[in-house]
Order: C-alpha cells, then structure tokens, then sequence
C-alpha cells in the first residue's frame, strides 16, 4: 500500500476500517425499534444501561417483535461483507437495542480486548436517536483516524472492524436515553446467533397465548443505582416508563399489600390516568407497557384512520382505588426521581401530546391496532420458521414469489 508522506499509516488505516452509512434507517424503522425497546427492555450488562435482546424477546412470549430487525440485519450484514471483501463468510453473533441513560460511559477499548470476545471481528452501531435533541453527552469517539467523532443521528450506522484499529469510547450520557441497535459479526460459525434463536422460537412458539407477552423474573426489571447493593432503593423499568408519560397502575384484585413484585408482575392489570379508570383488563403488565407505547408510536395514524370500537368505560377513581395506587407506587417505584431523572426526558414528544389531548377513544383504537400488529407479525414468525430451520438461518421470507 502507497502511503503519501505527511500522513500517519496507523491513522489511514484505521480509516480504512470503518465506514459510515448516513440516513440508513429510515425515521419510521427507527421509531418501531424504540417502541419494541419501551415496550421490553430490561437491566443492561452495564452500569445505568438497558438492553432488549432479541432471545429476550422470545422467552417473554413476544416472538412478533423480531420482524422489524430482520431486514435491517439482512441489509448490514451485506454491507459489512462488501465492505471488507468477505462476502457469505460472517455470521450474526449478537443483535440487540442498548439505551445508555444518564452517568452511562464507556472508555477507550476495542470490541475484542475481551478473551471471551476473541470471536468478534466486526461491530455495527445503529443510532435511533438524536444527539441533542434526545439525549446529552454519549458522542462516539476513534482513538486514531478519521472521522475522529461520531455525532449519533437517527438512522446512521457506523461499522467498524472490532480489533485495535479502532479503539473507541463513549463520553458519559449528561441527560436523556441514547438509543441504539447494536450487531456483532463473526466468522466462526459456532457463534451463529441464528441457530440458537430458531431453537429457542421452535420451543416457544406454539404457546396457548399467542402473542400476548409474559414477564420474565422481577430482577430483570428492577433498576438501582448500585445493582450489586442489597439496598433496593429504585425502580421496576415497565411502571417506570408508564410512570412517565402519565400513567398508573391498579390491580382488578386488592394487591397493593403484597411485596412480591414477580408476582404482581403476572397478574392482570388496568390503567389509570389522572382521576380516571380506563375499565379494561390486561393481562400483565408487560401487555399494558406494550399498547401504550404502541400508542406513543401510531397516536397520530390512530386519529387518521378513525377506527371504530366499542369504547370502554372510563370511570372515576374511588379514594379506596387512589390510596391502592399509591400503594403500589411505593412498591414499584422506590425512587421515584431517579425514574424521572432517567425516563422523562427521553419521552418528550409522547409526554406533550397525552398531557395536551390524550383521548380514552383514540387509545381503546389503539389496542385494536396493537392486536392487528402483533397478530400479522407473529403468524409471519410462524410462516417463516420452517424456512428458517431449512436454511438454519433467518431471512426474510417473501410468500408473494411461493
């Protein structure tokens, strides 16, 4: 390789391994992956960091919630593969969103410094989110090369090969959640994250409830400052996020005495807003967080399309229900600033629009609209399984061309 004097080859080779992909997400994929992020994110690998894997999705019975990633890690391992010339040799090892809320960084390192990472030969980051208008802090930075700073922008990419050419880190998150999806390559196909996510959908799928979600264990969900302390003072992740955008909870059956929140995270459940009861039952809580961030999603597509639906009965709070609120709330939400301080700002646009017009009817569409989806998308899971078992690979299945 011909290097021009007065450049640095450690720096131009670095370049040579990464590349940046502008707008490569479209606002609207964007949008769903975040939905499914809110929806079903739990405590992350890291300090003050959540994560949504894809085999997470799969053993909470909420299979539908794949689709959307398909495409788009069909699209990037294409990319990665013509970029660094070894087209049909990488294989997905990891795919999944990361939010890093406030205090959340990471310093200088390289994706495989890590003995159990040795596998790892490429990385993707795919920002869902915008620098800035989202989130402060979280910038990207290359230890050599250039670009030297990624400013995260909905939609972009950044690849990069996962070795000492590109040590990178991240600057700590100063307020709100900075959304990613995150995808991990390798060559070694034993590290396939494929196969062991068709065994996993060939055991869970068939389950009575269909796509209706069912919690995992209540520590998956619980959030404090310091995970490895016995104190508890925090946070559950799904009450949380309804927490900030309005909503509360109450139990159909009295159980604002019980402390065994795993659970109370099983049984069914309704919403409250305000001094009001929206006089439908879900089945957990999981069920709950999934519509109303679904709603959060489509609110203004529900207006448009006019759905028509059997409104339910909002009804007033009692001060009995009021006091079993509270009661829960406590439980739920043991630091309730802490819950604010890392949530509310990453709901802006959501929290602005329910406290400014939120409407029961829109909402009781939207539940609608949420069956129609995940309906569609899990009987596609369903359809495409035994191709995927065939190929031992998952891929977009298109039946139009069957």
């Amino acid at each position: 390789m011909v290097v021009d004097e007065g450049k640095d080859p450690e720096a131009e080779e670095a370049q040579q391994s990464r590349l940046i992909l502008n707008n490569f997400l479209s606002p609207n994929q964007c949008n769903e992956l975040e939905f499914i992020h809110k929806s079903c994110s739990t405590v992350g690998y890291r300090p003050n960091v959540f994560s949504t894997t894809l085999s997470h999705l799969i053993a909470t019975n909420s299979p539908h919630c794949l689709t959307p990633f398909i495409p788009i890690r069909e699209r990037l391992k294409e990319k990665v593969e013509e970029f660094f010339g070894c087209e049909y040799e990488l294989f997905v090892e990891f795919t999944g969103l990361i939010s890093w809320s406030r205090g959340a960084s990471i310093g200088w390192h390289s994706d495989d410094n890590r003995p159990y990472l040795k596998q790892r030969h490429f990385s993707a980051v795919c920002y869902l989110n915008n620098y800035g208008d989202d989130f402060s802090g979280g910038l990207f930075h290359f230890q050599n090369g250039e670009p030297q700073t990624i400013v995260p922008l909905r939609g972009d990419v950044v690849i990069y090969t996962a070795d000492n050419r590109n040590i990178h880190s991240v600057d700590e998150i100063i307020d709100g959640e900075r959304l990613t999806l995150a995808l991990w390559f390798s060559r070694e196909s034993s590290h396939d994250e494929d196969a062991k996510l068709i065994s996993l959908l060939s055991e869970r799928t068939l389950h009575s409830n269909k796509w209706l979600p069912l919690p995992a264990s209540s520590d998956m969900y619980w959030f404090s400052l310091d995970q490895s302390s016995e104190d508890h003072l925090g946070f559950d992740i799904c009450w949380a996020r309804l927490h900030v955008i309005g909503f509360d909870i109450l139990y159909a059956e009295d159980k604002s005495c019980c402390s065994d929140i795993s659970e109370l995270l099983m049984e069914p459940v309704q919403l409250a807003r305000g001094n009001e009861l929206f006089d439908k039952e879900f089945i957990n809580i999981l069920h709950a967080l999934q519509v109303v961030q679904y709603y959060c999603w489509k609110a203004s597509e529900v207006e448009a399309t006019k759905i028509e639906v059997e409104t339910s009965k909002v009804l007033l709070l009692s001060e009995l229900q009021q006091h079993k609120i509270s009661s829960l709330k406590s439980l739920f939400l043991k630091d309730n600033h802490l819950a604010e301080t890392f949530f509310r700002r990453a709901t802006p646009t959501c929290s602005e629009s329910m406290q400014q017009s939120f409407d029961w009817t829109k909402f009781a569409a939207t539940i609608a609209m949420w069956e129609g989806y995940a309906r569609d998308c899990y009987e596609g899971i369903l359809r495409s399984l035994p191709y995927w078992k065939v190929q031992e690979s998952i891929f977009k299945v298109s039946f139009d061309e069957m």
